[in-house]
């Protein structure tokens, strides 16, 4: 079963950089660090309430997110959902049309780990991941609240998302633009390529915190711009390594840390 979202990860030329923004002006701890050698990069991820962050530098040229980079830039590079099995997972597509990049689970830093194509999955690079054994996250700062999706048919791919993924709707009820569907405590938002000027793919991520004013003085300590809006901070892409962050009020919560 798909349990919740793992992590989003975010390509970025090299970790120290990444650190600066998502570590020490954003202030999420680092869970795990590593160099994976057989893909080809350095990997860290961060914690950021009840799921985490990746943050992906390519050690190596031939790889396929030193072509992202060489292509994209920096930004957000794919979606990860926990399993409590990949590899009944795969099995489960494999008898379906899912186009599978990975036939069977390999490890990383999530993990057990394998890749769904973008084909089958509204554009998203997705990856699924079993970790090897349960980990506390720590109390962050800022939490990870809502992923945004732009796609071509709204209505289709989140009816594709509660076929494969087993996510369920959101707080918000559907329109005709816009569909929200949940896991565990994040929002997978599906909006039309119209309201993002074409592009399609992951396109934002929205975040919470508990105190704005707290937070805006920590980000311009640490140069990075944020423009205030009402009830909520913005944070333009040039500042947080191409990844657009709309960062709201935090409610009053009595929940735990998750388990990843």
């Amino acid at each position: 079963m798909i349990q919740r979202i793992h992590h989003v990860a975010v390509v970025v030329r090299d970790l120290a950089s990444g650190y600066a923004v998502w570590r020490d002006a954003l202030g999420l701890p680092v869970v795990v660090e590593a160099e994976l050698p057989d893909q080809g990069v350095r990997a860290a991820l961060l914690a950021a309430g009840s799921c985490e962050v990746e943050l992906v530098e390519p050690a190596r040229s031939d790889t396929g997110v030193a072509r992202f980079l060489d292509s994209r830039g920096e930004g957000l590079h794919h979606l990860c959902f926990e399993s409590d099995d990949v590899e009944r997972e795969l099995k489960r597509f494999a008898a379906t049309d899912v186009a599978l990049i990975d036939a069977r689970p390999r490890p990383g830093l999530a993990g057990q780990i394998a890749f769904l194509h973008p084909r089958s999955c509204g554009g998203v690079l997705v990856e699924l991941a079993t970790p090897a054994e349960p980990v506390i996250l720590p109390v962050t700062p800022v939490t990870l609240e809502v992923v945004h999706v732009a796609v071509e048919n709204v209505h289709e791919a989140a009816a594709s998302y509660q076929n494969l993924f087993g996510l369920i709707p959101g707080p918000a009820p559907p329109r005709e633009s816009i569909v929200q569907l949940e896991r565990g405590r994040v929002v997978v938002q599906f909006a039309a390529q119209s309201r993002t000027q074409g592009r399609s793919g992951l396109v934002a991520l929205g975040l919470s915190a508990p105190d704005l004013t707290d937070l805006h003085d920590r980000l311009v300590r640490h140069g990075v711009p944020a423009e205030t809006i009402e009830g909520g901070l913005v944070l333009p892409p040039a500042a947080t390594h191409g990844v657009p962050l709309i960062v709201r009020r935090a409610e009053a919560s009595t929940d735990t840390p998750a388990r990843a």
